[in-house]
């Protein structure tokens, strides 16, 4: 398909009266929320999906598809109350078979879906009858609610599991939420219609995501009016388009951070003085400064978390320090690069290419390393090639990415040792031992004590140098109203915006 021409972008659309149109750098080329992996596909299955439970506007957990939980006396099981009122696209009636459907696809390993974490902690679900389930748990639960947040599915759209990544519903998805999927346009956009039967007023009657690969033209459209939202402003944009009488920004905080990841199983990255050596070459300010603004991060949590350790120093560029290690852990200091067995150090990092302003801090990085005397070749990834060498195979040496999490911050499936997003091959222990503890108590001051500690290992350890959490502005054309931003998924006040 060929791509529209920065001149074409530029031109007005014309758009129904009450269409939202926004940008991503890439279109989703699926939307499933058991398969989604990057935060363009999130955001539109916040449009098409629901969970039980949701955020309010104050952040705290709120019936969705549930009605209420009602947790048995030793906390190990909890009967849900669903909606009666709640219709799939498709007309079908929501019941609590899709619930238990969900769970056990979620469940199901063949199902292959790295979202199954967020439903490890219940042992079974069963329908009670149409609109109550019963869920048991591995252990017991304080607040099962706050974790039902996960996307339900229709069973009747899907036949036996496991689900699969190449069913049809990928393309032609049904969901509960108030705006439903209407076509995948030639032009790599994807347009939502309002779902006329939601149980709330909508208002905004069309959503367009548009595809605008080339983010120096997202501004220039919102600007021409050809957009009405950008999900995140570069930090040049923003005083051109603060000065705009046209547009309205606003501020959120996402809960999100960079990471450079460490191939825990590469020879010499499975040792953590080599990782830590690596990580004291890298000048993170020199990195953030092209890309935005922003806060340092000394481990998996951001600065705003109940659960980050303050106490844990963020790391300083340390070039004598970094020599001294390499060499005690066999590394040799040639004149121009360091090498292992007589042989130069090359490494190899990888990136998903639709990671925002990924090739700047790259290209960045690679300087960094060049002139402290370590090659680094990096490679940019489509999503095809990134779930393959990274999820699949792990065929790489470092791995410049992101992690977002919704409020529940639950890192144990990137750092467990048996994690499902353990996509560096972390292990250790006594890390295991305290996400263990953190998961399994119901106050949240051990799980709060418990999660420090964990950050101050993983520090330690260095399974990943820890870079930044960004500060983040959407732009909102101001005939879009009543404007409230969600910083996890973005859309999920979606449907009290209106537009004049």
């Amino acid at each position: 398909m060929r791509a529209l021409s920065p001149l074409l972008l530029l031109l007005p659309l014309a758009a129904h009266a009450e269409n939202l149109r926004y940008a991503e750098d890439v279109a989703p080329a699926l939307i499933h929320p058991l398969y989604g992996s990057t935060m363009a596909e999130a955001r539109a299955n916040e449009l098409a999906f629901e969970g039980l439970y949701t955020d309010n506007v104050e952040l705290a957990t709120t019936p969705a598809l549930a009605l209420s939980t009602e947790l048995a006396a030793d906390k190990l099981s909890a009967l849900v109350t669903l909606r009666s009122d709640v219709h799939w696209h498709d007309g079908q009636p929501f019941t609590s078979a899709d619930v238990v459907f969900t769970i056990k696809a979620m469940l199901d390993r063949g199902t292959a879906s790295t979202e199954g974490g967020r439903v490890a902690w219940i042992r079974d679900a069963v329908a009670v009858d149409e609109h109550t389930v019963n869920l048991t748990f591995v252990r017991a639960e304080g607040r099962p609610e706050d974790k039902l947040y996960f996307k339900i599915l229709p069973k009747h759209a899907f036949g036996a599991l496991p689900l699969k990544r190449t069913d049809a519903f990928r393309t032609k998805p049904i969901g509960t939420g108030p705006w439903a999927l209407s076509q995948f346009n030639e032009d790599n956009s994807i347009t939502f219609n309002k779902w006329t039967s939601w149980r709330n007023p909508v208002g905004v009657d069309q959503i367009t995501l548009r595809e605008v690969a080339d983010k120096n033209y997202q501004a220039k459209l919102v600007l021409y009016e050809s957009l009405e939202a950008l999900v995140r402003v570069l930090p040049r944009d923003l005083a051109i388009l603060q000065n705009n009488r046209k547009v309205e920004l606003y501020p959120y905080q996402t809960n999100s951070w960079w990471y450079l990841g460490y191939n825990n199983k590469r020879p010499g990255l499975s040792n953590p003085a080599v990782r830590r050596a690596l990580s004291g070459l890298v000048d993170v300010d020199s990195l953030l400064a092209p890309v935005g603004t922003g806060a340092r991060i000394s481990g998996p949590f951001v600065p705003s978390s109940p659960y980050y350790n303050h106490d844990v120093a963020l790391p300083e560029p340390d070039a004598d320090a970094s020599e001294k290690a390499l060499t005690a852990a066999g590394y040799s200091r040639g004149e121009e690069t360091w090498t292992q067995g007589g042989k130069p150090v090359v490494l190899t990092a990888v990136a998903h290419q639709s990671l925002e302003s990924v090739q700047e801090v790259a290209i960045n990085l690679q300087s960094q390393l060049q002139t402290a005397g370590i090659r680094l070749e990096v490679q940019f990834l489509d999503e095809a090639a990134w779930k393959q060498r990274v999820w699949r195979d792990h065929d790489y040496d470092l791995m410049l990415s992101q992690w977002s999490f919704d409020r529940n911050e639950d890192i144990r499936e990137q750092f467990h040792t048996n994690g499902s997003r353990n996509f560096v091959s972390y292990s250790n222990p006594a890390v295991d031992a305290l996400l263990d503890k953190a998961r399994d108590s119901t106050d949240p001051y051990v799980r709060k004590a418990a999660l420090r500690d964990v950050h101050r290992l993983i520090a330690g350890d260095q399974p990943m140098c820890f870079l930044w959490t960004l500060d983040s502005y959407a732009a909102m054309a101001v005939k879009v109203r009543n404007v409230v931003v969600h910083p996890f998924y973005f859309f999920t006040f979606a449907p009290q915006w209106s537009m004049k």
